[in-house]
């Protein structure tokens, strides 16, 4: 309670999407990798024994975060700390850790597995969402409610088929989470920039060797593609893509949360509320739509980190610099840890929504005399009238209905129409 505590990780986000990207996850996988590369360079000829491959396999799990931590603080490097603290449990195979390899085979390869996973595990949730849209569209399909352009009351619509609009965007976010899981390949073994050179060296010029290697890592993390080329690192444009996809996702579920809290004001459509619930601490009737509220709030927040990736991949020096890495650190798991808070939100929002039918009906009487006027306007149209003179009379008459209701009358619309000459 001393020091600060990401609100993502306690109060928003997932069990399961914070330990996909908490420390024992990553560093595992960078373990996961050690272990793989060193199998695939024993299978391809190194010197390196079942003995060495046994105590790497071991010791997969024990890893000291004070050790990795006491480490890197003496040598100012992550990953060689990350390769001393295995070296240590692993003291048979400490001299063939990260042979050949650079930082980026065990920072980036991890990255790309943990954002495969959970750029999956959202595109579940968006799913699962969908249906639960769907299955909300379908109930209220002929539900009529007033439309609304400028804020204002138009023609009608009904409360399914303007869900309906929420689903068609959010379906065209789906494909965006395709297109960026399409993008995510594997790095591999590349060495500093990306020539490979340090492996050159160690299958004696062997090209086919290397790509094999590559190939069986790889496979054994789920991949069937690596990047044709790379320098140190894995394009960073990749984590545009990701990020972008994210926000797409959020501007979404911004624009419904917002229409949801507009909707509240009126009573029409509302959040269930809990019946221990609490709106105010002053207001004791207050009943406030806090969940779309939240929506709101996340979603704002991840639309503007999309930016980082943008920022960040344009700066990047020839084959890598290094001021990619902490922007990084924040700006990824952030992006997923909030949009996954977002999509449990709208399933919960959406499942639960409360339509208030008798006030959606008095609404909807009170301003059908103004709706039928286009209806009126086009039938008279049909007989010969001129649209224009048409659409003038209409426009009076409305004016003058509307006075009457700012008067506290009714509209009486029909009379005056009526008794237009």
């Amino acid at each position: 309670m001393h020091t600060y505590e990401n609100p993502l990780i306690t109060r928003y986000a997932s069990k399961q999407m914070g330990e996909l990207f908490s420390a024992y996850h990553r560093a595992l996988i960078f373990r996961k990798l050690w272990l793989a590369l060193a199998k695939a360079e024993k299978q391809l000829g190194l010197d390196i024994t079942d003995n060495q491959i046994k105590d790497l396999e071991v010791n997969l799990t024990n890893i000291d975060f004070a050790a990795i931590e006491k480490s890197e603080s003496e040598l100012k490097h992550d990953v060689m700390a990350h390769i001393h603290a295995y070296g240590e449990v692993a003291k048979l195979a400490n001299a063939i850790i990260h042979l050949g390899a650079t930082s980026c085979y065990v920072t980036d390869n991890a990255d790309l597995v943990i954002y495969k996973d959970a750029l999956l595990n959202i595109k579940e949730l968006v799913v699962y969402l969908l249906k639960v849209m769907g299955e909300f569209a379908d109930k209220y399909k002929a539900q009529p409610i007033l439309g609304y352009t400028h804020y204002q009351a138009a023609q009608l619509t009904t409360v399914g088929k303007r869900m309906t609009l929420y689903m068609q965007e959010m379906i065209s976010n789906l494909n965006e989470i395709d297109f960026a899981l399409s993008n995510i390949k594997f790095l591999g073994c590349r060495g500093a920039t990306g020539t490979e050179a340090s492996f050159m060296e160690l299958f004696n010029g062997d090209e086919k060797k290397i790509d094999l290697m590559n190939k069986t890592i790889a496979k054994e993390f789920g991949f069937d593609e690596l990047f044709d080329v790379s320098g140190q690192t894995y394009p960073r444009n990749v984590d545009v893509r990701i990020l972008n996809a994210l926000s797409s996702i959020a501007q979404t579920s911004y624009r419904f949360a917002t229409d949801i809290r507009l909707l509240e004001h009126d009573h029409f459509i509302e959040e269930a509320f809990g019946e221990k619930q609490v709106g105010s601490s002053a207001m004791a009737y207050k009943r406030n739509p806090i969940y779309s509220e939240r929506v709101c709030s996340l979603s704002r927040y991840l639309i503007v980190n999309a930016l980082n990736g943008a920022l960040t991949y344009s700066t990047q020096w020839f084959e890598r610099t290094l001021d990619d890495s902490a922007i990084r650190r924040i700006s990824l798991p952030e992006a997923f840890l909030g949009i996954e808070a977002v999509m449990r939100l709208l399933i919960k929002v959406v499942s639960s929504l409360q339509v208030n039918k008798e006030i959606i009906d008095k609404a909807v009487k009170e301003y059908l005399p103004f709706i039928a006027t286009e209806n009126i306007m086009m039938a008279a149209a049909k007989k010969g009238g001129d649209r224009q003179e048409l659409h003038e009379i209409i426009r009076q008459c409305s004016l003058k209905a509307s006075e009457n209701i700012k008067s506290g009358k009714k509209s009486n619309l029909i009379n005056i129409l009526l008794s237009h000459p």
